[in-house]
């Protein structure tokens, strides 16, 4: 055990959808934590990763990306975003090369007032040039004088340790929050329906990945297998005949990619039953929300 003082801290990652924020929570987590596809709104819930080394322990924080709530299920999602704000220790604000500078005004007034440190990360760097680069710190420094801007490439892991060992420095001293042997404070029921979620925004267009729920009805460890029988919510008959598909086949396909990733995740053989069930509005519905874990 190290002599130094124990540092331990929250570090929330922040940032407009398809930045980059849960590709670096990945990264610098090391675990498959946060799903991450094309789509925005694909992070709905505040997800932690926890990183502990011998004197320190950084919970990271991933957040749904910023965007003006449309219906209930997104103020939901907002929600978890305001939280963000109010208890972290350090502020990861990831942008890219290639983003406009959008973030909603209220957020980044409460960037500009906050006394808590940020680490500013313009990510993508590796297909970009370095006057474009240049230029978005030009920018993000009038907007963020207080920021400590670092270029990084998360998928290329450029700067990730450079990241971690300013988190370090900066982190307040106590104790850790959780054991050390934790990665994260959500349950495995919750990454089965993340890692379901993930193939439906895969294989379905439009409007189908974001009126859908997976709920985890029942998850059974046995020695040599996890048996999981999952519904997936949908808001309309029609929706529900387009997530089967034919025959059957749409779902079926959603179901076998699930299996493999369920099966690297858990280190163990699954056998995975899906439904698709109608449940009309559960979007905009707080009673159903609340169900659903959306009430932090």
């Amino acid at each position: 055990m190290s002599n130094k003082q124990h540092k331990a801290g929250f570090v929330n990652i922040v940032g407009v959808p398809n930045v980059g924020k849960s590709t670096l929570m990945n990264a610098l987590v090391g675990e498959r934590l946060s799903i991450i596809t094309s789509k925005a709104q694909t992070t709905r819930h505040r997800i932690m990763g926890i990183v502990s080394g011998d004197d320190y322990q950084i919970v990271f924080s991933d957040t749904p990306g910023i965007i003006k709530p449309l219906y209930k299920l997104q103020e939901k999602m907002m929600h978890f975003v305001v939280t963000a704000f109010t208890d972290a220790d350090v502020f990861l604000l990831i942008t890219d090369v290639f983003e406009d500078i959008v973030l909603e005004e209220s957020y980044l007034q409460k960037l500009q007032k906050t006394k808590t440190p940020i680490l500013l990360l313009i990510n993508k760097i590796d297909v970009t040039t370095q006057e474009k680069l240049e230029e978005k710190v030009l920018q993000w420094k009038e907007k963020l004088p207080q920021a400590e801007i670092i270029a990084i490439s998360a998928l290329q892991k450029f700067n990730l340790d450079k990241i971690m060992q300013r988190i370090i420095d900066l982190l307040p001293a106590g104790d850790a929050f959780y054991n050390k042997e934790e990665f994260t404070d959500k349950p495995e029921r919750f990454f089965v329906s993340e890692i379901i979620r993930e193939k439906i925004l895969l294989n379905y267009k439009k409007e189908i990945p974001y009126s859908v729920e997976v709920i985890v009805n029942s998850f059974k460890e046995e020695q040599n297998i996890i048996r999981i029988q999952v519904d997936i919510l949908t808001e309309r008959d029609s929706q529900k005949g387009i997530i089967i598909g034919d025959k059957g086949s749409a779902l079926k396909r959603v179901g076998t990619q699930a299996r493999k990733d369920l099966e690297t995740f858990f280190n163990k053989k699954i056998f995975l039953e899906l439904f698709v069930k109608v449940d009309k509005d559960w979007r905009s519905s707080e009673r159903r929300l609340k169900n659903f874990g959306y009430d932090n």
